[in-house]
């Protein structure tokens, strides 16, 4: 009697998200212009939405030879700080090979740091108003590059709404960016933006995005300090998940394609970056993480 019991609590409850799940597919699709524009005003880049929070970043990479197959693998473990104003986030590796670096290493890039932070508050007391001015100026260079890049967004695709699906326990709605062959970017990512179609996941209640899917549908040249291309068929992918029930930030970022450098080179890659360990960051926040498996 107590397994039937179970048996059917069981069935109940599987019966009951099926009907939730066939109510959500069935609402009514949000406008589009609408939704869309709701959407713009949450857009960023990730660099912003983690500027108050540490983590671990678990990066791996595959090198393959010409038939795919496996040639050389790497694993590196980071801690990942908010920058000194003005700059890029502080990086300091923890583990590379699935082993932890010695203590001595862990001690050279805390003195590079530490370095670089005296050097930053010396110019402050230095000259305070010429310091702030730099870091406003880098401020501003940064988030005007961040608001061209996301407006080539809607200037380079065609975009469509395509349905409603649920993903990482919410519901999103989903669509396809094509193209347009006529846009004119102002940017270098809107050019870039035109060698790819995207389908995206935007979470309906937030209107942040959840998932996003890339793939190169023609080589894309680009430069490394020498000419290199990027093939067609190449892509990418990136997960967000919503952290605390607060804030969405990256959980996954995923790449696999080839690449011409120079006239003699192809590298053929697979790789990824997970992203664990989401800390509010503060001047006590420990530098001591659990490293990932």
């Amino acid at each position: 009697m107590v397994k039937g019991s179970t048996r059917l609590a069981v069935l109940l409850g599987l019966t009951a998200l099926l009907v939730a799940g066939l109510g959500a597919q069935n609402r009514p699709l949000p406008d589009q212009d609408a939704f869309l524009k709701e959407t713009r005003k949450h857009l960023q880049t990730d660099s912003k939405a983690t500027s108050n929070y540490v983590y671990v970043e678990t990066r791996r990479e595959q090198k393959l030879d010409k038939n795919g197959r496996v040639d050389e693998e790497s694993l590196r473990v980071y801690e990942s700080y908010p920058g000194l104003p003005g700059e890029p986030r502080w990086e300091r590796l923890i583990s590379e090979g699935g082993k932890p670096v010695t203590a001595d290493y862990l001690a050279e890039q805390d003195r590079d740091r530490a370095k670089k932070a005296n050097a930053m508050a010396k110019r402050l007391e230095n000259d305070p108003s010429k310091e702030h001015a730099r870091q406003q100026r880098e401020w501003e260079k940064s988030y005007g590059e961040r608001s061209e890049a996301v407006d080539d967004i809607y200037t380079v695709y065609a975009i469509k709404m395509t349905g409603r699906e649920r993903l990482e326990g919410h519901d999103t709605i989903a669509f396809m960016l094509t193209p347009k062959p006529e846009s004119r970017p102002k940017t270098r990512e809107g050019d870039l933006m035109k060698h790819f179609t995207v389908q995206a996941w935007i979470s309906e209640n937030d209107h942040e995005l959840v998932r996003l899917e890339a793939k190169a549908i023609d080589n894309v040249a680009f430069g490394l300090g020498v000419l290199a291309r990027i093939h067609k068929g190449a892509e990418f992918s990136f997960l967000r998940r919503k952290v605390n029930d607060e804030v969405w930030l990256p959980a996954v970022a995923k790449y696999s394609g080839s690449a011409r450098v120079g006239l003699l080179w192809t590298l053929r890659r697979t790789g990824s970056s997970e992203y664990s360990g989401y800390r509010k960051y503060s001047v006590d926040t420990s530098s001591s993480f659990d490293n990932p498996k």
